[in-house]
């Protein structure tokens, strides 16, 4: 009997969401376990900053640029590698992937995709390398979740607020107690809510298997994504007029103005409701009307939505217990990428790169039986070292294909000493044909972004960040002559750094 995989993400949670990161609203204690149990890795950034990009990385091992999901309405082709499949061919493990998928697009009306049609014609798989797969997004209407509460929650399935509205667009009315956008009181009973869920399906097929078995389970939360609206019974966990604006939040209007006029001119269309960049961000929201109560009812569902995570979790691990699997199961924590919840006057995420959205919390618990010591890895790491890792958790060697390394442990200093920067990329293409491209480059405590040649920009803008003086990343150094030897050096790196480029461009079908 080797090493069990329990692999949990989150959607669009930040890394001060939890207690062991610095939250100090929602209560995490089980997930703030794991990282005074195990490792966490505080500078840990996603590959991508959307979902679909970042959740092909975690599958593959492999870049955005190389896996070719280069935004959301991207699929990923049918035969891209994975993980799963890999560590099933090699050691046999039982493999299963429950709650949020999303390497399809979820707008398919026709049922194109597997993903979306296998509730509908009675099946959990096998896909991608998953044995069984029951799948469930926020409000979806065609997977397994939804299937489920047609027939044990029939009355409650229309409670959720719609991500689409009559144009099928992304959806932009406020509810709540100001009228915040995408905020809604939430009929659903607890058990019946999709965090729930996902635990106990969760728990339903680790039962399913037998003592001696390995196995890897991919257990994905679709929360705190927007729309926050948990169930109505879970609203007073936080009262949003007790808790305080983000520290990043600008406070003002001529303060917002003041920091997004020193950046790329796509940060103050989207504040200013001019312009909309990402097929994800509702085109009638405008941030620069939101009030400072929203902000606050935002982050008070986000933090209700990641304590009901929490103690989703807490289930889930005390059936490991029962199992007597505790001891033999590594459990890594982490989520597909960030969220603005105020920060510089925004809400939702986009072609933005900095701490808000790339920062992940990022928490790996090995297993008992390993004999590695906790403790916290400062050096940069991502969801690209994920796969890599999975595959020395499970004794099998990395294949050529992943294009990260297992991650480091404390008391290795080999291991962390060449670990000194981390990569991230976007593209999208709007709706009205407005074309973003930027490539990052997280180095000792400096943020650099280049931005490509498109539709918008000329190739020669970009951003540049001090987090030692800087860490709310509210002063762009790119055109200060001081820093311009930094620069340069950076973008040398930034350069040598990017992945090999899938060729031909995979086609965008879909709006998410």
């Amino acid at each position: 009997m080797g090493r069990k995989i329990l692999f949990i993400t989150t959607d669009q949670m930040r890394f001060d969401a939890l207690g062991c990161n610095g939250g100090k609203v929602a209560r995490t204690p089980a997930i703030d376990a794991l990282a005074k149990d195990g490792i966490n890795y505080t500078r840990a950034h996603g590959q991508s900053v959307v979902c679909m990009p970042a959740r092909s990385t975690m599958l593959t091992g492999q870049y955005v640029s190389t896996h070719g999901v280069w935004m959301n309405g991207v699929p990923l082709p049918e035969d891209a590698p994975s993980v799963a499949a890999h560590l099933k061919e090699k050691k046999n493990y039982a493999t299963a992937l429950i709650g949020k998928a999303h390497f399809e697009p979820f707008v398919d009306f026709d049922l194109k995709f597997y993903e979306n049609r296998m509730a509908r014609i009675g099946e959990y798989g096998p896909h991608r390398g998953f044995d069984h797969m029951e799948l469930a997004s926020h409000n979806s209407v065609i997977l397994h979740y939804s299937e489920w509460m047609k027939k044990n929650a029939p009355d409650e399935i229309n409670g959720f607020y719609r991500n689409l509205n009559e144009k099928f667009e992304v959806n932009a009315a406020g509810g709540g107690d100001t009228g915040a956008c995408q905020v809604h009181f939430n009929p659903v009973s607890r058990e019946h809510y999709h965090t729930d869920w996902v635990a106990d399906r969760t728990i339903a097929w680790l039962d399913s298997l037998g003592a001696e078995e390995d196995w890897f389970c991919w257990m994905s939360f679709p929360d705190p994504h927007h729309p926050w609206d948990p169930p109505k019974s879970e609203i007073g966990r936080v009262n949003w007029r007790d808790i305080d604006l983000p520290e990043a939040y600008p406070g003002s209007a001529e303060k917002a103005r003041e920091i997004l006029e020193q950046k790329p001119k796509h940060w103050m269309w989207y504040w200013a409701g001019e312009r909309v960049t990402n097929v994800e961000a509702p085109p009638d929201f405008i941030a620069k009307n939101m009030t400072p109560d929203q902000v606050r009812e935002v982050n008070a569902m986000t933090h209700i939505e990641n304590e009901l995570i929490d103690e989703a979790c807490a289930k889930v691990f005390k059936r490991l217990e029962e199992r007597g699997w505790a001891d033999d199961t590594d459990i890594i924590f982490t989520t597909d990428h960030g969220e603005f919840q105020g920060d510089f006057g925004l809400l939702f995420k986009g072609p933005y790169h900095v701490d808000s959205l790339m920062r992940l919390p990022f928490i790996w618990k090995p297993a008992k039986s390993a004999g590695i010591a906790p403790g916290t890895v400062e050096a940069p790491v991502g969801q690209i070292d994920l796969a890599p890792t999975f595959c020395e958790i499970a004794g099998i060697e990395t294949p050529d294909w992943m294009q990260g390394k297992a991650l480091p442990k404390p008391e290795t200093e080999a291991e962390t000493q060449h670990r000194d920067r981390v990569f991230t990329e976007w593209d999208s293409v709007y709706k009205d044909g407005t074309e973003v491209s930027i490539r990052t480059l997280y180095r000792d405590g400096y943020v650099v972004t280049a931005y490509n040649k498109s539709n918008i920009y000329d190739g020669s803008e970009g951003e540049l960040y001090d987090l030692s003086e800087d860490p709310y990343q509210w002063r762009n150094l790119w055109d200060d002559p001081a820093y311009s030897k930094l620069k340069s050096d950076l973008l040398a790196d930034l350069n040598d750094a990017h992945p090999p480029v899938r060729e031909p461009k995979l086609e965008w079908v879909a709006m998410v």
